[in-house]
C-alpha cells in the first residue's frame, strides 16, 4: 500500500505526549489501506488527514478519555471512532502491529516471524459500559470485568490478543487464542505459560494447532517475588498495555475494541522503540 498524505497534515504542530512525531508517522503511514476514492472504488475525498485520526486515536488510549471527550482540535469525535472501528473491522490495527513488530525484529537481529512465544492473561474491572453478557467474575483475582488473554514474542511485542469475560479460565481462553496465533503466524511452534495453561491444553495445543506448549512454574519452596525465566517478557508486556489509562479498565461495548485498544497502545509501544 502506497502512503497518502493530505495537505491538512503538512507542518502540524505536536500538541500532546501521545502525538506522533514525523518519524513515527512516516513507519504508520504505509501500513493504513489507501482511500477508497483513491484506489477508485469511489466515495469522497477525506475531510480530515490521516495523521490526526491517528492522534486522536493515540490521545484517547493514552489518556483514558471518553471519545466526546476529545480536545476540539481534532477531528470530531464521532469522525475518529468511525474510523477506529472501522479499521479494527477489516483488520487494519493488526496489520499496522504486524508490519511494525516486524521490523523491530530485523532491527534486533531476529527473523521477522517468531518461532516461538509466550502467552498469558489479565482480568481487568469492567465500566458500566460493559454489558453483563461480556463480562464475568474472576473468583481469584476477585475482580468483576473481562479479561484480555494475550500472545508475545521472546522480545514481548504483542503477535495477538483476545478479550473474554474474566470467568474464563485460562486453559479455554487459551484454545481460540492458540488458533488465532497458529493463522497468523504460522511459524510458531513453541510457547511459554504458567501452570494455569496445564492439563488438557498440552495435548490440544500439540494436536490440534501443531504448537507444543511447556510450561513454566514457580517452585513449591520459592519464598516471595521470584523473576520467571520467559513469563517475565509477557508480564512486562501485560505492564506496558495498562500504562495506557484507557487499558486500565475495560471501557468499550463490544470486546473487539478492547483488542483494538490493546494494539492501538502497542502500535504507539512500537513505533517508540523504532524511533528513539
Amino acid at each position: 500500500m502506497a502512503p497518502f498524505h493530505q495537505a491538512a497534515d503538512q507542518g502540524r504542530a505536536r500538541r500532546y505526549p501521545s502525538d506522533t512525531t514525523d518519524a513515527q508517522w512516516a513507519m504508520i503511514d504505509p501500513l493504513l489501506p489507501n482511500p477508497a476514492w483513491l484506489a477508485g472504488k469511489g466515495g469522497r475525498r477525506e475531510t480530515h488527514c490521516r495523521r490526526r485520526i491517528v492522534d486522536a486515536i493515540f490521545y484517547v488510549v493514552d489518556n483514558g478519555i471518553k471519545w466526546r471527550a476529545l480536545p476540539s482540535d481534532f477531528p470530531p469525535w464521532s469522525t475518529v471512532y468511525n474510523y477506529f472501528a472501522a479499521w479494527e473491522a477489516v483488520g487494519v490495527t493488526q496489520d499496522v502491529l504486524d508490519g511494525l513488530r516486524d521490523r523491530v525484529r530485523l532491527a534486533e537481529g531476529r527473523t521477522a516471524k517468531p518461532t516461538a512465544a509466550i502467552i498469558d492473561s489479565q482480568s481487568v474491572k469492567a465500566a458500566e459500559t460493559v454489558a453483563r453478557s461480556s463480562r464475568g467474575y474472576d473468583a481469584g483475582k476477585k475482580i468483576n470485568g473481562r479479561k484480555r488473554h494475550i500472545a508475545v514474542d521472546t522480545l514481548g511485542l504483542l503477535l495477538c490478543v483476545l478479550v473474554t469475560a474474566a470467568s474464563v479460565q485460562d486453559r479455554d481462553g487459551a484454545r481460540p487464542l492458540l488458533s488465532l496465533l497458529a493463522a497468523s503466524c504460522h511459524r510458531v511452534r513453541l510457547i511459554w505459560a504458567d501452570g494455569g495453561y496445564s492439563g488438557k491444553l498440552l495435548d490440544w495445543a500439540r494436536n490440534t494447532v501443531k504448537i507444543a506448549v511447556t510450561i513454566v512454574k514457580r517452585s513449591d519452596d520459592t519464598i516471595g517475588f521470584q523473576v520467571l525465566p520467559r513469563r517475565w517478557v509477557v508480564e512486562r508486556t501485560l505492564a506496558w498495555i495498562t500504562g495506557h489509562r484507557r487499558c486500565v479498565r475495560d471501557y468499550e461495548r463490544l470486546p473487539k475494541h478492547h483488542e483494538a485498544m490493546v494494539r492501538w497502545s502497542m502500535i504507539r509501544i512500537t513505533t517508540r522503540r523504532l524511533t528513539t
